[in-house]
C-alpha cells in the first residue's frame, strides 16, 4: 500500500518534522513572536542573499537538464527582490556590509555541489526554499510588515507578483514531483537531501543567534 502514496505526499510527510523544527529554531521563533529586532530581520535577509545567490546560480546551470528544468521558472526568482530589500534596509553600500555566516557558507557549498552535479539534489533544495517561501513565508512576510512598519519596501522577498495563485502553483509543483522519472532509490536520496536542506537552514538560524549574542 505504501507504494500508492504519491512521492510529493511522502516527501511532505517525511520532512514535516524537520520543517517544523527549523521554523521553531530560537532565532526564527523570536522573530515570529515579536521578540526580534529590525536588525535581526536585516541579518536574516543578508543570509538569504547568499543562499539565493547560490540557488539561482545553480538554477541557471540546470535550465537545460531534462528533469530539473521542469521546476525552474523566473516567477520564483528571489535575488532581485532580496537586493531591493537590502538596499532599502542598509543603503546602496549593502554589499560591503554583509557577509555569510559559517553555517551559510556550508549551506551554499552544498547547493553549489548538487547544483553542478545532481539534478535530484538541486530539486530538493529548490523545493525546500521556494515552496516554503510560498507557504509559511507569506505569513512571515505579513508579520514583518506589521512589526517593522514596512509597506512593500523591505519585504519584497516575500512578494511573488508573477504568481497569482500560490496554492495552485504549489499543486502543479507537487504534480511535477510525482511525474519526475526517479526510481525508489533516487526518491529516497531526494528526500534525504530535503532533510539535509532543513538541517542547513536550522544551522543558519543557530549561527544568527550566536552572532546576535556575541554582538
Amino acid at each position: 500500500m505504501a507504494d500508492l502514496i504519491p512521492f510529493s505526499t511522502a516527501l511532505r510527510e517525511r520532512s514535516s518534522g524537520a520543517h517544523s523544527g527549523s521554523e521553531h529554531a530560537g532565532f526564527m521563533a523570536d522573530l515570529i513572536q515579536g521578540r526580534g529586532t529590525r536588525d535581526d530581520y536585516i541579518d536574516l535577509t543578508a543570509q538569504h542573499w547568499f543562499i539565493y545567490d547560490a540557488l539561482e546560480e545553480a538554477a541557471d546551470r540546470m535550465r537545460h537538464d531534462p528533469v530539473a528544468s521542469v521546476f525552474i521558472t523566473d516567477a520564483l526568482t528571489r535575488l532581485p527582490a532580496i537586493e531591493a530589500d537590502l538596499e532599502f534596509l542598509l543603503g546602496p553600500d549593502w554589499r560591503d556590509r554583509i557577509e555569510p555566516l559559517p553555517a551559510t557558507e556550508e549551506y551554499i557549498a552544498r547547493i553549489r555541489t548538487v547544483g553542478a552535479t545532481w539534478p535530484g539534489g538541486f530539486v530538493a533544495h529548490h523545493y525546500t526554499r521556494y515552496l516554503g517561501d510560498l507557504s509559511g513565508g507569506q505569513f512571515i512576510g505579513r508579520l514583518m510588515q506589521r512589526q517593522f512598519g514596512f509597506e512593500t519596501n523591505g519585504i519584497s522577498f516575500y512578494l511573488f507578483g508573477d504568481i497569482a495563485d500560490p496554492k495552485a502553483f504549489k499543486e502543479v509543483y507537487r504534480e511535477q514531483l510525482d511525474a519526475a522519472p526517479w526510481n525508489a532509490a533516487e526518491q529516497e536520496r531526494v528526500i534525504d537531501e530535503v532533510l539535509r536542506a532543513y538541517e542547513y537552514n536550522t544551522a543558519v538560524f543557530a549561527d544568527l543567534s550566536r552572532a546576535k549574542a556575541a554582538a
